[in-house]
């Protein structure tokens, strides 16, 4: 045995010295080296990559489309052969179940080297566009747990349905920082601070890969959209961003920076430019910092089409060709649907254009990925539809619409109590559709709880609800009379408005952020009526609904809440559970006030009320703040300790402080600390978010709450445009939200 053991060691060491010298022969099993499992991933590619021609390397450069092997919307295998044997092509785009298997059969067993296809689909919050899956709250809704290891189970549950069904990659999550609420994809992220934003795409990254690539259950992540895409003209997608680079660096760049070090797998370009340079042509964004400086080896992906724009949109290419040249240059590796690098990046390479280095670079990165989520030795994955919207999903998909949905403003009135008649009326009570957000395919309704179901669920036995719709969200529909007589014919009136999907999500955007339609009509209706109201909000960006926030006497914000959204609405509102949710962005009171997010600049007469008004014609202060939420309990903050005092550049500050639960139930609170560097060498933020914790307290328990500071939480970008750590004072704010501020100190940082 032993013996027999010493033999296979030194064959595998023959082998893997062979293939580094160029070998690229057979084992004793008729394996060739780059189909062995038990060899180094990067020798496998390397074996590989000498035995492909140029055609077939560019062929693994690109992702079709799924309309490509498709006629009349159904799987056509004659189109599918000559896609996949005639052009080699590496990836398909927004394929699930069984057309993965079709085509990745003539993948494996039809093509010169077996080479499997890598499919990816956006699954953005949940396999979504798969019909009958879990549907999870959009990830703004998300972000309003402030709660990382509940996000990153909800990645891992979307993993596995998404593995399920022949896919091993999502295009998500989404890293842009989003300060616009007038943009339409601020629902597809986690909010406005980019600590809070790296903190919750790393555990969604992790979430997704898990600790094994080629594990059943893990899909390989993409963070997107590199950069800045979120730093929209007036609101509008896909439109350019003028920033400076000491913006990209401290507010765009640090939640890419992140998902790399927690290891994502992959990077998207944004359709945007920057500066004049779009992101899929821009060398020093992609080549230089992202593969170089941070030394990211996985694959970077285009946007749908966005190499070809850059020859038809941005006018950066003379055609396609040069396209195509600007985005292999730039780094890109894949180009998505366009077909720039099918139709040209041979003759660019033939010619001397561009370096086949280049070329042997970006397919190696692809063969590397296939390698790491095990596609060689188990391509077909395997297909499962037990794992699809499964009851534990289920269940996690209503943790998660607990966690995220966020108590605005409350008199007295929730959570509900003697009830006995509940009238539930507007366009969004009982419309699973709308209730899902955008992302998503067409999912069976009855998988859907809406509020009117929710409330129906958990009510009290013999409590009366009745039903209006009031109004469409927009439209001619309305029948506000009837929807004020049944509020007068009861207790309470719950009234759900908002937002259709499609009005937050890819590519729409709002020049106006008040409620649409005739909604605000209908609740000042059925408020005139003397009966009290709630008011509930299913939509996917922060509102300017004042009128509402100073004459309803409580308002809950539910966002997009996913499938089991109604079920927890009706929870919140029958004290079952207690709001425990927080925004992520700040909610304006007018767009004129926009940009407003929290983390600005020191401005005389923004934080030194001696200056006057901002404003002739409104106050300087939001509707709510950053990191807001209210509980059906209270807590009180105390004992701050900040050890030691003074530390030098290299150092760590130990902050410690306790919260006592001083109401009458258990709730949870997250805890947010904010520092503001007093003195430094360039202008920095009045107060940043470097660390926050979620933690449940019992009625009248006490917990002590830990944060460390490290040099990556102290650093700023200095006028050199380098990161570093200066010397000076800091103080230390740390409260329930980012204006309801309980503990302040300081410490010093010595050189």
């Amino acid at each position: 045995m032993k013996n027999k053991s010493s033999l296979k060691i030194l064959v595998v060491s023959i082998l893997t010295l062979s293939m580094f010298l160029g070998c690229v022969g057979e084992d004793e099993t008729g394996l060739k080296p780059y189909q062995d499992p038990n060899l180094p991933v990067e020798g496998r590619v390397k074996d590989l990559l000498k035995r492909m021609t140029l055609d077939e390397k560019i062929g693994q450069m690109w992702q079709a489309s799924p309309d490509l092997v498709r006629t009349y919307n159904n799987f056509d295998e004659e189109k599918a052969r000559k896609l996949v044997i005639g052009y080699g092509v590496g990836s398909f785009l927004s394929i699930a179940g069984e057309d993965t298997q079709k085509l990745q059969k003539i993948a494996v067993e039809e093509t010169r080297l077996g080479i499997p296809i890598l499919f990816g689909i956006d699954a953005i919050h949940g396999h979504a566009l798969y019909n009958g899956s879990t549907i999870f709250p959009m990830p703004l809704a998300l972000s309003s747990s402030w709660n990382p290891g509940l996000i990153e189970k909800t990645a891992s549950a979307t993993a596995k349905e998404v593995a399920s069904t022949g896919v091993k990659w999502t295009f998500s999550p989404i890293l842009d920082v989003a300060r616009d609420p007038r943009w339409g994809r601020i629902i597809e992220g986690f909010g406005e601070d980019p600590y809070l934003v790296s903190q919750l795409g790393a555990a969604k990254v992790r979430g997704y890969q898990g600790s094994d690539l080629s594990s059943q259950d893990s899909i390989l992540a993409c963070g997107k959209h590199l950069a800045a895409y979120s730093e929209t003209t007036g609101g509008r997608d896909y439109s350019p961003a003028d920033i400076s680079e000491r913006t990209l660096m401290e507010m765009f760049l640090p939640p890419f920076k992140e998902a790399v070090n927690v290891g994502v797998g992959s990077i998207m370009t944004s359709f945007n430019e920057i500066n004049g340079v779009p992101s899929t042509a821009n060398t020093d964004l992609v080549r230089n910092i992202l593969k170089d400086e941070w030394e990211f080896d996985g694959l970077v992906v285009s946007d749908y089409a966005s190499v070809r724009m850059l020859y038809d949109t941005h006018y950066v290419a003379e055609d396609l060709e040069d396209a195509a040249r600007c985005a292999v240059e730039a780094g890109v590796d894949m180009e998505m649907v366009s077909e720039a690098y099918m139709e040209h990046l041979e003759r660019l390479v033939i010619d001397g254009v561009v370096p086949e280095k280049l070329i042997d670079d970006a397919t190696g990165r692809i063969l590397k990925t296939k390698f790491l989520l095990g596609l060689f030795e188990n391509p077909y994955g395997s297909l499962d539809p037990s794992v699809i919207n499964s009851r534990q999903h289920r269940n996690l998909a209503l943790e998660a619409a607990e966690q995220s949905i966020v108590l605005l403003k409350n008199e007295g009135i929730l959570p509900l109590k003697d009830a006995r008649s509940i009238a539930v009326i507007g366009p969004l009570a009982d419309d699973p559709s709308n209730q899902l957000g955008g992302w998503t395919g067409d999912q069976p309704a009855e998988n859907v709880v809406t509020v009117l179901d929710g409330i129906k669920n958990n009510a009290p036995q013999r409590t009366k609800v009745r039903y209006s719709k009031g109004c469409d969200v927009l439209g001619e529909f309305d029948n506000i009379k009837k929807a004020t007589r049944i509020a007068r014919r009861s207790d309470v009136a719950i009234v759900v408005v908002g937002e259709l999907e499609n009005m937050s999500s890819e590519p729409n955007c709002r020049v106006s952020l008040n409620l649409p339609g005739n909604q605000g009509e209908l609740v000042r209706a059925i408020h005139h009526t003397g009966t009290p109201v709630v008011v509930v909000l299913i939509n996917g960006r922060p509102l300017t609904i004042n009128w509402i926030a100073e004459n309803i006497p409580a308002v809950v914000e539910a966002w997009f809440p996913g499938q089991e959204g109604g079920n927890a609405v009706a929870e919140l509102l029958f004290g079952k559970i207690n709001p425990s949710g927080k925004l992520t962005m700040t909610f304006p009171k007018s767009v004129g006030q926009i940009p407003l997010h929290y983390n600005h600049y020191p401005q005389k007469n923004w934080d030194h009320g001696k200056y006057g008004k901002r404003y002739v014609d409104i106050e300087d202060e939001p509707l709510f703040p950053f990191g807001y939420g209210l509980s059906y309990t209270k807590f009180d903050y105390g004992n701050l300790k900040i050890i030691p005092s003074k530390i030098d550049k290299k150092g760590e500050i130990r902050i410690s402080l306790d919260v006592k639960n001083v109401g009458k139930i258990r709730g949870d609170e997250t805890v947010q600390l904010y520092l503001n560097d007093v003195v430094s060498s360039v202008t920095t933020p009045s107060k940043e978010l470097k660390g926050f914790k979620k933690i449940t307290l019992n009625s009248g328990e006490k917990k002590n709450v830990k944060f460390t500071l490290t040099p990556n939480e102290l650093s700023l970008v200095d006028r050199s445009m380098e990161w570093v750590v200066e010397p000076g004072i800091f103080e230390v704010m740390i409260g329930s939200s980012s204006e309801d501020l309980r503990l302040k100190g300081s410490f010093e940082i010595i050189e």
